[in-house]
């Protein structure tokens, strides 16, 4: 994609230069065209990039702004885009958990929740085992257990699978929630930290197949399977 957007603050030849190398050094920037007599800068992007990024790699001096597009517009479409696998294994998974629901006399939101957790944890496992090693490559980037035990993110992915199965089984439910509620807990620690530190890493969540960054939607997703976890063991209690 291919934005022009305004751009002031330069006075001289020396300045469209000084900003087209620091645009060119953004993240997802394909090529940059800056015209100091137009004050403007035409950016190709891979995918949307925001204009507070933009502004971020500029000096305070140049001011950079939209003009021809509507950035929310933009940024929704932009993360729709990224996350849009995440999106679809949720909406499958939802969509197979109600359906199975409707088998039954009456909507049996523990057993809906056993089989969302199986579907979550059979398909994210699959993803991981695409690329075993690149998972765990990935997960040791962030997890406060694969950084002093690399092997754990290979434990993990099999754990992960074993939970599937289990919850698919309706395998002893306590136990299985219990080590659900304690793994995921766990898990969720590192990226809470990445998170709040604002760092840049890729999410392993779905393996090494997709380059998926860390953000709230990892917080949300181990959230939830938190949440699930310890409403079961609470009513089986």
């Amino acid at each position: 994609m291919t934005h022009t957007y305004q751009l002031t603050g330069m006075t001289c030849s020396s300045c469209e230069d000084k900003v087209k190398r620091a645009l060119e050094l953004v993240d997802n920037i394909a090529n940059v065209e800056v015209s100091k007599e137009n004050n403007t800068a035409t950016i190709t992007m891979n995918k949307h990039v925001a204009v507070a990024d933009l502004q971020n790699a500029l000096d305070p001096k140049y001011k950079i702004s939209a003009i021809e597009h509507n950035e929310t517009i933009e940024q929704t479409r932009s993360w729709f885009e990224t996350y849009k696998p995440i999106l679809l294994i949720f909406f499958y998974i939802s969509l197979i958990t109600v359906l199975i629901q409707t088998t039954n006399h009456h909507f049996d939101y523990m057993q809906a929740m056993q089989h969302f957790m199986a579907g979550f944890f059979l398909v994210f496992s699959f993803f991981k085992m695409l690329n075993l090693k690149g998972f765990a490559e990935s997960y040791m980037m962030y997890d406060v257990v694969a950084r002093k035990i690399p092997v754990w993110g290979y434990i993990y992915a099999f754990l992960e699978f074993g939970l599937g199965i289990s919850y698919l089984l309706n395998f002893n439910p306590i136990f299985t929630n219990a080590v659900t509620f304690i793994v995921m807990t766990i898990s969720i620690i590192g990226v809470l930290q990445s998170v709040l530190n604002k760092k840049k890493i890729q999410c392993a969540c779905l393996g090494a197949v997709f380059n998926l960054p860390m953000s709230t939607v990892t917080i949300i997703e181990d959230g939830l399977m938190i949440i699930m976890s310890l409403i079961m063991l609470t009513t089986m209690l």
